[in-house]
């Protein structure tokens, strides 16, 4: 007689074990593996980053012109493979191509082929403009950050408390600038009250273009007072995100659903907060 069927692994379909492995290399950056897949395609990117910056140096491309070119392709090719795997092993690839790294993911690669529709001397300019494009793998960068989906977290927490804030800094320069053209006037510069508040938020920001400065020892007064209380504003929203970032990080955790690619879960939670499927 035949013993139980173990429960094991080796059960599973061969596709299921292919898909699986697929996307904890390239989704998870918990394992030896997905983090060695970040760290290369992190290089990857910086690199294709700097051959675009290079060729826009006409001296250089005329003697790396080459080069830079088959690098280009290069990197498209890696590029559209890697956009390509991420769409097989994620279970509904319609949702990561329509959100916002799938996007970017697209952008990376479309210039290039685009390249070859316009192959004629007079589009020259225009497909310029779209390799400017590739400059959208800088974005990539963020999604292999483990803290990124921590920091967007407290940024989003802290929303209500950074509109406030602005709101009342809005408040502040308007009623600053309006008193600060009443003292001046047009002799000084401050020609009307919204170039009176541009030179109150320059002030208040500490930037100081000195472009308009106060000529009366009142207004010398006041701008002095507004100098004062731009160093300890611009405290408030840094302690806002901060506080917000202390609080998301007791409950962060950096699981990513298999389903839709959702990151950034509860310690607690069992099933992804934006589609519902069971987080293994």
């Amino acid at each position: 007689m035949a013993g139980p069927v173990k429960n094991n692994p080796q059960n599973k379909p061969p596709a299921d074990n292919w898909r699986n492995t697929l996307y904890t290399i390239i989704f998870e950056a918990d394992t030896p593996a997905g983090k060695l897949f970040d760290e290369v395609l992190i290089l990857a990117i910086m690199l294709s980053v700097i051959v675009v910056m290079l060729d826009s140096v006409r001296d250089i491309t005329a003697v790396y012109g080459g080069l830079f070119y088959s690098l280009e392709w290069f990197f498209t090719i890696l590029f559209t493979v890697e956009y390509f795997l991420r769409m097989i092993c994620v279970g509904r690839p319609v949702r990561y191509a329509t959100s916002f790294f799938g996007i970017i993911d697209l952008l990376a690669i479309l210039p290039t082929y685009l390249s070859l529709l316009l192959p004629s001397s007079q589009y020259l300019v225009v497909i310029r403009v779209l390799r400017l494009l590739r400059i959208f793998r800088v974005l990539k960068l963020v999604q292999y950050l483990g803290e990124a989906d921590l920091l967007m977290r407290a940024l989003r927490g802290s929303k209500r408390k950074i509109i406030l804030f602005l709101f009342t800094v809005l408040n502040l320069v308007v009623i600053l600038g309006s008193l600060m053209y009443v003292i001046e006037g047009s002799e000084s510069g401050f020609t009307s009250i919204p170039r009176s508040i541009y030179w109150a938020i320059i002030t208040l920001t500490t930037v100081g273009y000195g472009d308009i400065v106060p000529q009366t020892n009142l207004g010398q007064a006041l701008a002095s007072l507004i100098m004062i209380i731009g160093y300890s504003i611009i405290a408030v929203p840094t302690g806002i995100v901060t506080s917000e970032i202390t609080s998301a990080s007791k409950y962060y955790k950096g699981r990513v659903c298999q389903n839709c690619s959702f990151e950034g879960h509860d310690i607690d939670a069992k099933f992804c907060k934006r589609c519902g499927a069971e987080l293994l």
